[in-house]
């Protein structure tokens, strides 16, 4: 393939048009076309009618090109400083009261309008009508006189001023609420599309919890059997090995103790995998929750709990024995995910028709990459885990027609919030679609 030197420059200067050109927008050759028409048309050709009018032409194009100039107050120390200043000095050059240039003061108060509501505007138009005015201060009136028919045009101009300036405000200030309208459309569309992904998400999880509870129930069932026949086969073994064989006792022992260790595994895979029947009770969720952190700190003596309730919570129906097991998983987890001497808050308020239980620590943190698959089954970080505490959690509080979420930073600790329905449960398919998100 045949190469050419001077096409990588070439390029290059292509690029560079093409970022001039995208930069000068097509208002900006308007601009450019309707002030040389001015100056075309205009009998004052020298510098210093010129000068003030291409001071004017380069206001008007970089005015919406600073992105300081979106602050109101920045933007009207803009328009008075320059854009009036300028066409005051192209007025005054050009003859000024009798100056055809007058319009030109149309441009700061069509700038102050789309800045400034509608008082503002009225303000700045009676300083722009001022400014024009304090040109009668040069007239010599020992030889002219001002009659009525002058003193019309006069008054037909500013008036004329206060006008543009109204309507471009009532425009400006209509344009400002659809903008506010569109926003809020789209902040509401984005939050509905976020809520959207979340129950799409509850959904799929929701989907292989119920496949992965059906082969874990298989699995144990038929595991239950052979193990049984081993730990009976090493309890016979260890009952008529002699007693000088010390090496053939500590085996047998380890077998039993090791198929107890997977029964208790085996028991937590069909806790999971069996379908919870809630037994639904009006109870108070304090003292469910004084249950679960009574048990958790015999777990975790090294951390301290400490309780946040919020008093104004009615009791509600729940199941207490099965939300006082999360709650005591959440709060053991929460410990081990402390240094010793830490602390974990164990907080509860209303959240519209709901109740939140907040879960807080000041740990470790969550790997970010890890928290869409910390309530999925048979995921841990943990070295000895199996990775069913927090998918069981969630599956006893889908059940309840409530939402699980979880915030978590990396070296400043996490939050799992669990919210119950206080009118009790939510029908099946609510709970399905419900997005996990705080209130």
């Amino acid at each position: 393939m045949w190469h050419n030197p001077d096409w990588v420059p070439g390029l290059a200067r292509a690029t560079s048009f093409g970022k001039v050109v995208r930069f000068v927008r097509l208002q900006d050759f308007v601009w450019l076309l309707l002030f040389g028409l001015l100056a075309l048309t205009s009998e004052y050709h020298d510098i210093p009618a010129i000068v003030p009018l291409v001071a004017l032409t380069i206001a008007q194009i970089v005015e919406s090109r600073i992105p300081a100039l979106s602050a109101t107050r920045r933007r009207v120390v803009w328009i008075i400083i320059l854009k009036l200043a300028f066409g005051y000095l192209l007025i005054a050059y050009t003859d000024g009261i009798v100056s055809t240039f007058w319009p030109v003061l149309l441009l700061p108060v069509v700038s102050a309008a789309t800045a400034l509501g509608i008082i503002g505007t009225l303000v700045f138009t009676f300083v722009a009508g001022g400014a024009y005015l304090s040109f009668l201060l040069w007239v010599d009136f020992s030889r002219y006189a001002l009659d009525w028919s002058e003193l019309s045009v006069l008054l037909g101009r500013l008036t004329f001023l206060a006008m543009v300036g109204i309507l471009a405000s009532t425009l400006a200030e209509a344009s400002r609420a659809q903008s506010e309208k569109n926003r809020r459309t789209a902040e509401e569309l984005a939050k509905a599309n976020e809520q959207l992904q979340k129950a799409e998400e509850a959904v799929r999880r929701s989907d292989r919890l119920a496949a992965l509870g059906q082969l874990s129930a298989g699995l144990a069932h038929e595991l239950r059997n052979p193990l049984g026949t081993i730990k009976a086969s090493a309890e016979m073994l260890q009952r008529t090995v002699s007693a000088e064989n010390e090496v053939a006792r500590e085996v047998s022992g380890f077998i039993a103790s090791e198929v107890d260790r997977t029964n208790s595994l085996i028991t937590r895979f069909l806790d999971f995998a069996r379908p919870l029947q809630l037994r639904l009770d009006r109870a108070d969720l304090s003292q469910t929750l004084d249950r679960a952190v009574a048990a958790a700190e015999r777990e975790t003596p090294r951390v301290a709990i400490y309780k946040n309730y919020g008093l104004e919570i009615p009791p509600f129906p729940f199941d207490a024995e099965l939300l006082e097991r999360v709650f005591f998983n959440l709060i053991v987890n929460a410990a081990q995910a402390s240094e010793p001497g830490g602390a974990v808050t164990v907080k509860t308020r209303p959240a519209g028709g709901m109740v939140e239980v907040a879960v807080i620590d000041r740990g470790s943190g969550i790997d970010p990459k890890n928290l869409n698959d910390i309530f999925n089954p048979f995921f841990t970080t943990k070295p000895q885990g199996v990775g069913l505490g927090l998918a069981i959690v969630s599956k006893i509080v889908d059940q309840h027609g409530g939402k699980i979420a979880v915030e978590s930073e990396r070296g400043k600790g996490s939050i799992f919030r669990v919210f119950l329905p206080l009118a009790g449960v939510a029908a099946p398919e609510e709970t399905l679609t419900s997005p996990q998100t705080p209130a």
